[in-house]
């Protein structure tokens, strides 16, 4: 292999000699050419990026890409071997044989090909702007062949490529200034003056790592029996202290797991940074809860675990990989349990006395791992820990069904005892290490190990999403003993320990196996105050909030109230009430300065509450909002939620008066039997009902009282190549009843240019409004319903009056029929001139009653600075003229400005669920 570290191509010559090992006679050979999905913006790799909406790969530049190419493969009988892509599969290569290998026989195949080797922006893979290489799954290597078929796994950036087990032996030419750092044996290094060869070989590998750079940032450090290759971020941890940590987690690992077989291994920058531990690397560095040295010492953990079970436990880790999840998670539990008893979730934040009352501070170190899991669950977004990698929500792929393995191993390992689960790893490991092995081992491994039944466990909490939730119920004490039965909530039955509690001390722990509802436990008191389910939350449960029962002859359940500020994580044994100030802005209230008051933990509740008390700075009068709402989440079902909510508000609308609006509200959120899909419907049914108070100053808007029935249906399908989205819209009142419905669609095209259309029709039923207050707008909705966020609703001039918001008609110039008041009609569009420079134009029809209907249009250039939070459009020529040469056009400029940080969270939270 010739190794071009300048254009990053490899030349590469490879003989494959392929052994039949099946007891099938076998057609065709399948390899895996992982790097060729980087070759386009189809393939699945490019689909999975678009999903996650991430922009780089679909507007990098061909010199950026990888691929593979100029493949020719011959064997010592035939000159030319015909292969193969799929469009299903394009990073695979097929080829055919010209008669069947039989088992037990072998085959030599020839290649030759180009590898184009990608920028590491893409998945951290490739080369870097200082022509560094991290090559991983750059080469064609044999596919894993199984049940009687190949392996057909396409890379979709899951570390998860199915190659046979194989030896490698590789000669590589590298020009001279470059170093190379590999987990393979290097067996021989020739230099000459312009160029370098190595000699690298290594037995049983499905996978190995290659470091190219012009100056080596690895370390390499001696353990007892091999070596460790590193260059993981530890600049303000001294190289002893390094080294010490290293040795520490190298000797746990041996003695929980098993021997390492290879004498090296990299564990390197690259490695963390695709599978880092969440929660440390998402908080900002002046915090620095953590001890450089503990940080370093956790991270290089996470990562040798991951690396270590990789290289040498073959399973199938697209639809097995909660075995590796779950011995990586158990063992980092189990070392923080040995080496950090004392670590708290938040680290050295907890020592803070002004931080002391929040539960976020107060959680074990380990607590952590069940929060991340349960956000997910509560969003009704969990996923079965068998399913397969690919199928997963990115939140889950990347943490919380990770966490969740780890947590069922500790659960199961609480319930069996005496160190059952930490045995069975051990076995397990030392039994199927450099070889093939499969979940159904595991099990059986752990099964052997105990007399208990554990089917449950694999039936329940792996192979299902079924959710576990116990409460107490009709609980009677006495002196000596505790009688009491357990309701399942869910109708999942696994074992769950009863803790007796006095004074915070545990007096008793018993686990129970409830089969039926109506089973009666004893236990003894032993002085307890207090019997907790789950007090250590060993089983990974629902609801912890209904776990407890005071065994004091009064108020048995009050849970007491616990004011938090801010945020905080949900405490199971109090009542949180967070409170936050606020600031919210329009001209008519000017400042509006409160107190909210809520329950919103990071952990979404069946039952919400936030109120937000307020005062306006200009009508020196009190204001605000609040809500009610009952979430229902539906687990076996595409309809997966629905929300019965009362909302109102109290503001002004014009500097002499107020509104005031309350709704109730239903809304049904139904999403695609795939997870992943990115497509959702909802479906929103409300009431609203507004109290406008007579202005003296806006006396066009005559309307004051009245009541409107709408309903709402969105379908929905986004991500960055390209969005659909579909509404209908239905209002009936006493005065109007009004149709419309909405298309939007948006595509964007290799050479970053986008494209988007808006069509939008709507056409009144009845109307009996003597003004155009209920009027379809082409340019400004008067916003009855007080949907969209106005600063100055009610200005038809100045500078509020320039804010855009982009609903019914959409146009962004003032024409002067502004309003339809039988039926609107209207197209948007924009194109991408350069960066975050439009184009756009607006046509439509709209027809007032006793007028003909009046087409209109307009045109000019959008400045999208920051979509949806800071726009602005420039109008050019429209029904009005060349509006750009026309007096006061600064007046005629329109701008989006969105203060709301939501926007921004769901920028955020889209590419995770």
């Amino acid at each position: 292999m010739d190794v071009d570290t300048e254009t990053h191509v490899l030349n590469i010559k490879q003989e494959i000699d392929y052994f039949n090992t099946s007891t099938d006679s076998i057609s065709e050979i399948v390899l895996n050419d992982w790097n060729n999905a980087y070759s386009e913006v189809k393939t699945p790799l490019a689909e999975r990026f678009s999903d996650e909406f991430y922009r780089g790969f679909h507007l990098a530049n061909e010199e950026e890409r990888g691929k593979t190419s100029n493949i020719n493969i011959a064997s010592k009988e035939y000159f030319f071997l015909p292969w193969k892509r799929t469009e299903e599969n394009p990073d695979l290569v097929i080829i055919s044989l010209p008669k069947k290998l039989a088992p037990n026989q072998k085959i030599s195949l020839q290649l030759s090909y180009t590898v184009k080797i990608p920028n590491s922006k893409f998945t951290k893979f490739g080369y870097d702007d200082f022509g560094n290489m991290n090559l991983k799954n750059w080469f064609l290597t044999p596919a894993r062949y199984e049940n009687h078929a190949f392996v057909k796994y396409s890379n979709e950036n899951l570390d998860d490529i199915a190659n046979a087990i194989s030896d490698f032996d590789i000669e590589m030419k590298v020009a001279n200034g470059f170093e190379v750092n590999t987990d393979l044996d290097t067996t021989e290094e020739i230099n000459n003056d312009d160029y370098s060869i190595y000699r690298l070989n290594g037995k049983s590998r499905v996978n190995f790592s290659l470091f190219i750079e012009s100056r080596s940032s690895f370390t390499n450090f001696k353990s007892e029996s091999f070596e460790v290759i590193t260059n993981l971020d530890g600049e303000k941890v001294t190289p002893i202290a390094q080294a010490e940590a290293i040795d520490c987690v190298v000797r746990f690992v041996k003695n929980l797991i098993g021997e390492y077989p290879f004498k090296k291994i990299v564990i390197s920058q690259t490695d963390y940074e695709r599978n880092p531990f969440y929660g440390l690397n998402q908080l900002p560095s002046f915090i620095r809860p953590f001890t450089d040295e503990f940080t370093y010492e956790l991270k290089f953990l996470k990562t040798y675990l991951n690396v270590y079970l990789n290289n040498t436990l073959f399973i199938d880790n697209r639809k097995e990989s909660w075995v590796h999840d779950g011995i990586q998670i158990y063992t980092m539990m189990k070392y923080i349990e040995q080496n950090h008893p004392n670590t708290k979730m938040m680290g050295n934040v907890s020592n803070f006395k002004l931080l002391k009352s929040f539960n976020l501070t107060n959680l074990d170190f380990n607590e952590q791992y069940s929060y991340f899991y349960m956000l997910m669950a509560r969003k009704n977004l969990d996923q079965a820990l068998g399913a397969p990698k690919n199928t997963l929500i990115k939140f889950n792929e990347q943490i919380a069904s990770k966490y969740r393995a780890g947590l069922s191993l500790r659960f199961l390992d609480d319930y069996l005892e005496n160190q059952v689960v930490t045995k069975s790893i051990h076995d397990f490991y030392s039994n199927n290490r450099a070889k093939q092995t499969t979940a159904i081992d595991f099990e059986n491994n752990l099964k052997g190990q105990t007399n208990k039944d554990i089917d449950w466990f694999f039936k329940t909490v792996i192979y299902s999403r079924n959710l576990i939730d116990y409460k107490f119920s009709n609980v009677v004490k006495t002196n000596d003993s505790i009688y009491f039965s357990l309701k399942n909530k869910t109708g999942i039955n696994v074992p769950v320990p009863v803790y007796g509690i006095n004074k915070g001390k545990i007096v008793f722990k018993k686990w129970l196996e409830p089969k039926t509802n109506d089973s009666i436990f004893r236990v003894e008191r032993n002085n307890a105050s207090k019997i907790v389910l789950n007090y250590k939350n060993e089983v990974p449960e629902y609801n912890l909030r209904n776990n407890w029962k005071s065994l004091k002859p009064f108020f048995p359940n009050n849970r007491p109230i616990k004011f938090v500020f801010m945020k905080d994580l949900e405490d199971p044994y109090y009542n949180q009430i967070l409170y936050v100030p606020t600031i919210e802005y329009n001209l008519y209230d000017g400042l509006i300065s409160g107190m909210r008051l809520h329950n919103k933990t990071i952990l979404d509740k069946p039952f919400i509450f936030d109120i937000n008390p307020a005062y306006s700075t200009n009508a020196k009068t009190f204001s605000g909002s609040g809500s009610f709402s009952i979430n229902q989440n539906y687990r076996n079902s595409r309809l997966y939620n629905v929300r019965y909510a009362m909302s109102g508000s109290y503001f002004h609308y014009a500097p002499d008066a107020s509104y005031t609006k309350l709704t109730p509200n239903v809304q049904i959120k139904i999403r695609e039997d795939d997870f992943r899909d990115n497509r959702k419907q909802l479906i929103s049914l409300r009431q609203i009902l507004v109290k406008r108070e007579k202005s003296e100053i806006i006396t066009e808007n005559t309307t004051e009282n009245y009541s409107v029935f709408n309903a709402k249906y969105f379908n929905t399908k986004t991500e960055v190549a390209k969005h659909f989205n579909l509404m209908g819209d239905i209002q009936f009142s006493d005065k109007f009843g009004k149709l419309a419905a909405q298309i939007e669609y948006r595509k964007l095209f290799e050479s970053n240019r986008q494209i988007n259309f808006r069509f939008y029709a709507g056409s009144f039923l009845y109307n009996n409004s003597n003004s155009d207050f209920f009027s379809f707008a082409l340019d400004r909705p008067s916003d009855y319903l007080f949907d969209y966020g106005y600063y100055g609703r009610s200005e038809s001039t100045g500078f509020y009056s320039q804010q855009l918001i982009i609903a019914e008609g959409g146009f962004k110039s003032k024409l002067k029929t502004p309003y339809a008041n039988q039926w609107i009609s209207t197209i948007n569009a924009g194109y991408t001139i350069w960066n975050w420079i439009e184009m756009y134009g607006d046509v439509g029809v709209l027809k007032n009653k006793y007028q003909n209907p009046a087409f209109v249009f307009d045109s000019g250039i959008r400045l999208n600075l920051v979509t949806d939070y800071f726009e602005m459009y420039l109008p050019i020529y429209s029904s009005n003229g060349w509006e750009i040469s026309q007096n006061n056009y600064n007046e005629k400029i329109r701008f989006v400005i969105t203060l709301s940080p939501k926007i921004l969270i769901n920028l955020f939270n889209r590419k995770w669920f």
